[in-house]
C-alpha cells in the first residue's frame, strides 16, 4: 500500500485529509518513526480525527526513547484512553495521588509480552514511554480536545522542558524496568 495523502498541522503532528477511509501502513510508521526522532520532544502524531471537535479522536502516536510524556490524567472532563500497540515496545505506569507506583502498576505492551493494548479509565493518573525505537500506538480518547482541561498534570511530575524532567523520567524508568524484569538502560547525557 503506498502511504496516503497527508499535510502538517503543527511541529509534531500530521493529517490524513481523508474523505472515506484511510489506513496505516508500514510507509506512515516509518514516516512517523522518521519525524519522531527528528522532533524536540522524540515524539510525532498522525491525526484522523477531522478537528479538535471530533468525537473520538484517534491518532497515531510515535515516541523515541527518551521523549517524556508528563504524568497526567483526564478527570474533567472524565475521559478514558486506550492504546492499541502498531510497532515496537511501550511502557505504561498507573500512579496513586503522591506518584508512587508497584509492579501492579505496571504495564509492557510487547509482542514478546502478549499485551497489545491498554484502556485507562478517566481520572488514572498515568504516563507512557518508548522502551524502544520507533514505537507507534494506535490512541483513541474522546473529544473534544481542548488544551485548557485536555489532562491534569500531576504536581508529582516536573513539567515538560523543565531541568528535571530527563532526570524524572530516568528514575521512573529505572524502576519500570526492575519492576518488570528488563535490562537497566544505558542513559546518554
Amino acid at each position: 500500500m503506498t502511504l496516503p495523502h497527508y499535510r502538517r498541522i503543527g511541529p509534531g503532528a500530521t493529517e490524513s485529509g481523508h474523505d472515506r477511509f484511510a489506513v496505516v501502513d508500514a510507509a506512515l510508521l516509518a514516516q512517523k518513526a522518521r519525524d519522531a526522532a527528528e522532533s524536540p520532544r522524540l515524539r510525532a502524531m498522525h491525526r484522523f480525527h477531522a478537528t479538535d471537535a471530533d468525537n473520538p479522536h484517534r491518532m497515531v502516536n510515535t515516541l523515541q526513547p527518551g521523549s517524556y510524556v508528563r504524568p497526567h490524567r483526564h478527570l474533567s472532563p472524565a475521559k478514558s484512553e486506550s492504546f492499541v500497540l502498531l510497532a515496537g515496545s511501550l511502557g505504561h505506569v498507573a500512579f496513586a495521588d503522591d506518584g508512587s507506583f508497584g509492579a501492579a502498576d505496571c504495564v509492557v505492551l510487547s509482542r514478546e509480552s502478549g499485551l497489545l493494548a491498554i484502556d485507562i479509565r478517566p481520572g488514572v493518573w498515568h504516563t507512557v514511554f518508548a522502551l524502544v525505537p520507533d514505537t507507534a500506538v494506535f490512541e483513541v480518547k474522546p473529544g473534544p480536545y481542548l488544551a485548557v482541561d485536555d489532562k491534569d498534570f500531576a504536581v508529582f511530575a516536573p513539567a515538560e522542558g523543565d531541568a528535571a524532567a530527563t532526570g524524572y523520567l530516568q528514575r521512573l524508568e529505572a524502576r519500570f524496568r526492575e519492576l518488570v524484569g528488563l535490562p537497566k538502560l544505558g542513559w546518554k547525557g
